[in-house]
């Protein structure tokens, strides 16, 4: 999420602006997450019984909402006990996403994204800039690449431009991903999705209580979710499959999703490395920047005053 959010920044999470989750692990140390105090050896937590997922007054996450959630992916862990991630909503359950050189498309909408939004460049300079100097643009991602002078820099449209007056700066060119360059890493992992980074979907974000065809493409999009989210037993026999026993070639959701991406969108570990978010692990609303401490090493003051009490957009 940086430049959105910066290293330092203390923020207020609301976990009750989407319903207040109860908990799910009720055995565990006060004031612990992973493991206890002092000894990362042992867990924290004790899953001899644990509750099913309950939300109390549940309200509806909007899109470009800044969420707090649990990493879906720590499949060792209870729910409740995975690490926190904060990314922004961009789409949510019912949604058609799309991905096109960059831009996002919701239900074939282009949609706006922030204004901290930061894409990789390749900078051609006429001399070596050092460290400082791009602190001073407010750069700090990436650095000399190939040449003395080319440099593989993540911008915001803002930092971009400011750049480019640079009397030392001779050209800005965005890193471009080829449109059918398939990337295993991508989600879901499967060459019948030639997807990537910049070129992602149409992927229809799954909703509670639809119905979705199960085929031997389909279900590398929805196989996490049937047997690790909503905790089926999940076989694939020949043309057919079979759930909990019964044979079939459809799945019903039990839950909501939600697909979230970083304002750094070249830099983030979102949703489209790791897909989608279960209803069930959504933390909160993150609100404001309580206060922020600057730990820069050229850092010229300790705190940053002008992010106190500021609001998340």
């Amino acid at each position: 999420m940086e430049k959105t959010l910066l290293p330092g920044d203390l923020i207020f999470v609301n976990k009750m602006s989407y319903g207040i989750r109860l908990p799910i692990t009720p055995l565990t140390i006060p004031l612990t997450h992973h493991k206890m105090p002092f000894n990362e050896m042992e867990n924290s937590f004790s899953t001899f019984f644990q509750f099913p997922y309950v939300r109390l007054f549940s309200s509806a996450i909007k899109r470009n909402d800044v969420v707090v959630f649990n990493y879906p992916m720590e499949d060792e862990l209870p729910v409740d006990h995975h690490s926190f991630y904060i990314k922004r909503c961009v789409a949510l359950p019912g949604d058609t996403l799309l991905i096109d050189n960059k831009e996002v498309f919701i239900n074939d909408s282009l949609k706006k994204g922030s204004l901290q939004l930061a894409f990789n460049y390749h900078v051609q300079t006429k001399k070596t800039f050092n460290q400082d100097s791009l602190i001073q643009f407010g750069i700090t991602e990436g650095g000399r690449v190939n040449t003395i002078n080319e440099w593989s820099l993540t911008l915001t449209e803002q930092t971009k431009n400011k750049l480019a007056k640079s009397v030392d700066v001779l050209s800005i060119q965005p890193i471009k991903v080829d449109k059918n360059a398939f990337a295993d890493y991508i989600f879901p992992y499967h060459n019948f999705y030639k997807w990537n980074i910049d070129y992602f979907g149409p992927l229809v974000i799954p909703k509670k209580g639809e119905t979705v065809a199960l085929d031997s493409n389909t279900i590398h999009i929805y196989e996490r979710i049937i047997s690790i989210y909503e905790e089926n037993e999940l076989e694939h026999i020949k043309d057919a499959f079979v759930i909990n026993g019964d044979t079939t070639n459809s799945y019903t959701f039990k839950m909501d999703y939600y697909f979230m991406m970083g304002d750094n969108r070249h830099n983030s570990s979102d949703s489209r490395f790791w897909g989608f978010v279960p209803e069930n692990h959504i933390v909160g609303k993150a609100s404001a920047v309580v206060f922020s401490v600057n730990k820069g090493p050229k850092a010229t003051s300790k705190y940053r005053e002008d992010r106190f009490f500021k609001g998340i957009e």
